[in-house]
């Protein structure tokens, strides 16, 4: 099991969202969460990259206990952390924000193999290395996001709403290369409201409402008579 999480409580300011989550990711596993607006999914990625507050429970990543671990040490272990919204800095240059993806990086050969590695994987951004990140579509800028994050070398990926605002044509080839990634031995979790194209993509699905996990399963979970009350509250 590469992260393992046990009874996790958490939230934001005193406000528990998450309540005694259970939670596991297997190595090279893509693992998707979904459910309806404010079940907390994106708290509970935050929980594991330490964004939020964790009032009680365990995160174990690769059987070392992360929980509230800071975030530049999560990244030195090899979590990265791709927040929703297309989250560039617009006015620096692609290759730029590849190097912000590096700033705790030490070893220059390493960020530069890094940097190539990731022009491997989505060449229109070699193309375009010089370009203004605020040029780039927005399908573009989300793939630049996971580009700076694949700079780390991480072992896993947390995704947070990855297609959100993108077009079908534009969000496909970003599940694409999601498991293109995944392909290469890194384990993934991604958030999502697009729960089909999530749980097509994905080893294992957990279904959250209010703070729990409802469900957990396989590429079946969709057909459970369940989701509609989890998603519609037909309670």
């Amino acid at each position: 099991m590469i992260l393992r999480i046990n009874n996790l409580k958490a939230g934001y300011n005193g406000m528990e969202i998450l309540h005694k989550v259970d939670l596991e990711v297997r190595p090279a596993e893509i693992v998707a969460l979904i459910g309806p607006n404010g079940a907390g999914k994106s708290t509970l990625l935050k929980s594991v990259f330490n964004l939020c507050k964790i009032y009680s429970g365990k995160i174990i990543f690769k059987d070392k206990d992360i929980t509230k671990l800071p975030t530049h040490q999560l990244i030195y272990q090899g979590v990265s952390y791709v927040p929703q919204g297309r989250q560039v800095f617009s006015n620096l240059s692609v290759k730029e924000n590849l190097e912000m993806g590096a700033f705790i990086m030490r070893d220059k050969e390493v960020v530069k193999r890094n940097i190539q590695d990731v022009y491997n994987k989505f060449p229109f951004l070699k193309e375009r290395e010089n370009e203004l990140a605020i040029n780039l579509s927005g399908g573009e800028q989300q793939m630049l996001a996971i580009g700076r994050a694949l700079i780390q070398d991480p072992e896993l990926l947390l995704l947070d709403e990855p297609s959100l605002g993108l077009a079908p044509k534009i969000m496909k080839q970003v599940f694409e290369k999601i498991m293109e990634i995944n392909k290469q031995g890194i384990s993934i979790i991604i958030v999502e409201q697009n729960a089909k194209q999530a749980v097509n993509i994905a080893h294992r699905t957990y279904i959250l409402e209010d703070g729990k996990i409802a469900l957990e399963g396989g590429k079946e979970i969709l057909q459970d008579d369940r989701i509609k009350n989890i998603y519609f509250g037909g309670r």
